[in-house]
């Protein structure tokens, strides 16, 4: 395994939350709003992880919402770096619904968020 396929394999970030109530929508599924959130932190941290260097989003693309995410599940989002650029790196993140009783677990999103690195002065810079 070289540096690069290294770095991206140290860099994969994995997250579990309960899906409460409070985060769910008039339909008691997870508001989709919450969803790209908890997506985008993870991608960010992913980002981070990878580069550890400062970076901020800028862009997210197709967003799919495969299936609702009920209240009373767990979620586990699954943030992976898929291309690295010169100053950009992209992340996919999957999130995973998990009942809280059973082995049943299926895919219900997935997305790609784009990073590029930046110095103290909002600067590009290199992700490497």
């Amino acid at each position: 395994m070289d540096n690069l396929d290294q770095r991206i394999a140290d860099s994969r970030t994995s997250i579990f939350k309960a899906v409460f109530p409070n985060t769910t929508n008039h339909y008691d599924t997870l508001f989709g709003g919450t969803a790209l959130q908890l997506m985008d932190e993870v991608a960010f941290i992913t980002a981070t992880r990878f580069s550890r260097k400062r970076v901020v989003t800028v862009s997210s693309e197709r967003v799919d919402f495969n299936h609702p995410i009920p209240a009373g599940t767990f979620v586990e989002l699954q943030g992976e770096v898929i291309k690295v650029g010169n100053t950009s790196l992209k992340v996919r993140v999957e999130i995973f619904i998990e009942q809280m009783y059973s082995e049943e677990r299926q895919k219900a999103i997935e997305g790609e968020f784009t990073f590029v690195a930046i110095d103290k002065d909002k600067n590009p810079v290199s992700v490497l």
